[in-house]
């Protein structure tokens, strides 16, 4: 559905999109990560025709956005990270406004109906924007992009400034639209990204440091695996016995538990399963073991990994 291949965009001396390529499926909900001054905006603004690029091309349902830009722009709506609100108008005139704007061929007042019935912002439909509270305001920006039904959805941080009602509200709209329109939804907060996305691809100084579907990102940041043991017997001989069995890596006791029970954090050589051997070491040593449980990275842990591990390249490769 969406396919950008090699884009480069320079400003001056600052190259704010660094040959970066990936794919959005039809269907799928993607997480766009990074931090500050990533380059996440600049690519989504030239992917939606607001900034032309350096050089790559961006293609919507195989439309190239510089070539074609009416007719890829028909794919796509787009909620920009300060929606494009007029403060003056009623909530109807605006989207009235838009429909007009887009050229849409729905039927008018069936149509905004519908999408208000959609957004849940019917009980406002009369009343002017700028009365609007931030979450309201919000769910009138995505009212706008979903005027002639797209089959591309972009959010730019859409959930920024709204109380933690509003967010969760937002996020299970956004979930919803994801049944039936491709997402991109570009955001710097973890856990939103975590609730509804199902592949996410991060940036950082304009480069492409990771693509990888949500539940594979842990595997493919740290393929080594974690796990906390708790294993009655004698702590010392426990310990040298961990250390022995084959695919771990390192062991470290994270002390009594229990009246009888020693706690140990495992961490296994990568792509390793090391729970097997360790079950059969500890049944020939007689050594009960009470507990077992895995310990993954949080969402946090991966970005500042990938973010950190993008900096030291970069740094390396302004020595060489």
């Amino acid at each position: 559905m969406i396919e950008i291949k090699n884009l480069c965009k320079v400003f001056g001396d600052k190259r704010a999109v660094d040959d970066v390529s990936f794919r959005v499926e039809e269907g799928e909900i993607m997480g766009f990560l990074g931090p500050n001054g990533a380059g996440k905006s600049t690519t989504l603004n030239i992917l939606t025709g607001y900034l032309s690029a350096t050089s790559g091309t961006c293609l919507v349902d195989g439309l190239d956005i510089l070539e074609q830009p009416l007719e890829a722009k028909r794919n796509i709506g787009f909620l920009p990270e300060m929606p494009p609100l007029y403060t003056d108008m009623t909530v109807r005139e605006y989207l009235n406004f838009i429909y007009d704007l887009k050229g849409c061929a729905f039927p008018r007042e069936q149509h905004i109906r519908e999408i208000c019935d959609v957004v849940k912002i019917g009980d406002v439909y009369g009343r002017l924007i700028g009365n609007l509270s931030k979450g309201y305001r919000q769910r009138v920006g995505i009212a706008q992009a979903l005027i002639g039904n797209p089959r591309v959805l972009i959010f730019d941080e859409p959930t920024v400034g709204l109380d933690p009602k509003q967010i969760i509200d937002i996020r299970n709209l956004i979930r919803m639209l994801g049944k039936e329109h491709t997402i991109i939804l570009s955001t710097h907060i973890l856990p939103e990204v975590q609730a509804v996305c199902d592949r996410i691809v991060v940036i950082n100084k304009g480069k492409l440091v990771a693509n990888e579907k949500t539940e594979d990102l842990v595997t493919a940041v740290d393929g080594s695996r974690k796990m906390v043991a708790k294993i009655v017997g004698p702590q010392e001989d426990v310990l040298k016995a961990l250390r022995a069995v084959a695919g771990i890596r390192s062991v470290d006791v994270l002390g009594k538990r229990d009246t009888d029970s020693v706690s140990y954090l495992i961490e296994s050589e990568e792509r390793v399963d090391a729970r097997k051997p360790l079950f059969y070491m500890l049944s020939t040593k007689g050594w009960p073991l009470v507990g077992l449980e895995g310990v993954e990275l949080s969402l946090e842990d991966i970005f500042i990994r990938l973010v950190g591990e993008s900096r030291r390249k970069s740094r390396k490769g302004g020595e060489g």
